[in-house]
Formats: structure tokens, C-alpha cells, sequence
């Protein structure tokens, strides 16, 4: 018997955010977290119980050649079987993950976000990922994550929704990266060109 994933939706668009921005991907978004952010903008509370075999026939409905694995937190629910899956229809697969938990090792592509600044019980597992995207909110310092192994460090003013707030949060991010020059500032694109 097949197993079943808790799915919040699976869709097409552009990467909006870190160093896929642009590329055409689809999403599929798992339903449940395991942190209450304060700045959450995903509403990731429903779901629909698919099986592997639906995921993947609903994914070669798409265009492109990127999967992104996002929630709520993904982590929570991905195994090697979907990978795998997911990745024989000639897709690459990524992450986006709060990296509290243990991944698979057959996915392509992982960031991590973590959100220990922010949450309790957040402490990230992992040490290595391709992406690291930290959300900065002025006062949560990029430099407690020199330890973790990646390639890319992008830093995401953090979206308040206040527009004064989020001008003080994009100046302080690029100042940040001026100055750690290996921090690179990562705006949300789609949020910007107000699409999906």
C-alpha cells in the first residue's frame, strides 16, 4: 500500500526568493509545522491526502524542470521514496526547510532557513546545506549560523507587512552584506511583482 502525504497544494510559478529566483518550478506544499513563526506568510493548514503515485502524475502535468519541496515544513514528511520518484520524471528536487529534521539524501537541492531566533525547540540538525536564507528582522544576528556548510548565504529582509518597518529591514540586510560580503541580500520577488 501505497503511502500518503498530507498535501497543501501543488502548483506552477516562478521561484520568487534565494538563487533559483525567476525559474519556473513546481511547488508542492505540505500541510503542518512543526514552529509558529511570527512572521509566517504561508496559510498551510488544510490539506488533501494524496498518494505517491497522484503527487507524481500531478507533477508531470506541469512545466519545468524544478520540484521545490515547501510547507508549513516539509521535513515533516518527505521520504526517499518521493524523491526518488519525483526525481525520475526528470525533475530536479529541492527543499525549503527549518532544518529541525533529519532529510533524505537523494534530494538536489537543499535551503535551509532556520528559525532558532525566533522559535523555541528550532535548533537546526542539519550542518550542511547548498542554501542557507536567513530571515533577518534587525536584531537576530546572520553570524550565529557561521558553522553551518553552504554554498550560497542569502539574508531576507524579513516582509512585516508594515512598509516604513520593511524599508528599515531592506537597509539593514544590505548594509549587512556590504559588509559580510559573503552574505548575499535576497529580496521576495513575487511579492514585489505582486504574483504568486
Amino acid at each position: 500500500m501505497e503511502r500518503i502525504y498530507r498535501i497543501n497544494e501543488i502548483f506552477y510559478s516562478v521561484q520568487g526568493e534565494g538563487i533559483h529566483a525567476g525559474i519556473p518550478a513546481v511547488f508542492i506544499r505540505f500541510s503542518g509545522c512543526n514552529l509558529q513563526c511570527p512572521f509566517c506568510d504561508t496559510d498551510y493548514s488544510e490539506s488533501t491526502e494524496m498518494s505517491l503515485s497522484e503527487i507524481v502524475a500531478t507533477v508531470i502535468g506541469y512545466k519545468g524542470n524544478l520540484v521545490i519541496l515547501t510547507g508549513g515544513e516539509p521535513g515533516l514528511y518527505v521520504d526517499k521514496e518521493l524523491v526518488a520518484a519525483l526525481k525520475d520524471t526528470g525533475k530536479s528536487v529541492c527543499i525549503e526547510t527549518n532544518g529541525t529534521r533529519l532529510l533524505p539524501d537523494n534530494i538536489d537541492f537543499i535551503t535551509l532557513s532556520p528559525k532558532d531566533a525566533f522559535c523555541d525547540n528550532a535548533t537546526p540538525v542539519l550542518c550542511r546545506c547548498d542554501e542557507l536564507k536567513v530571515v533577518f528582522c534587525g536584531d537576530n544576528d546572520p553570524s550565529r549560523y557561521d558553522n553551518i556548510s553552504a554554498r550560497h548565504r542569502i539574508l531576507q529582509p524579513c516582509d512585516t507587512g508594515n512598509p516604513a518597518k520593511n524599508a528599515r529591514l531592506v537597509e539593514g540586510a544590505f548594509k549587512y552584506c556590504l559588509d559580510n560580503p559573503q552574505w548575499r541580500l535576497g529580496l521576495q520577488m513575487h511579492k514585489i511583482l505582486h504574483v504568486r
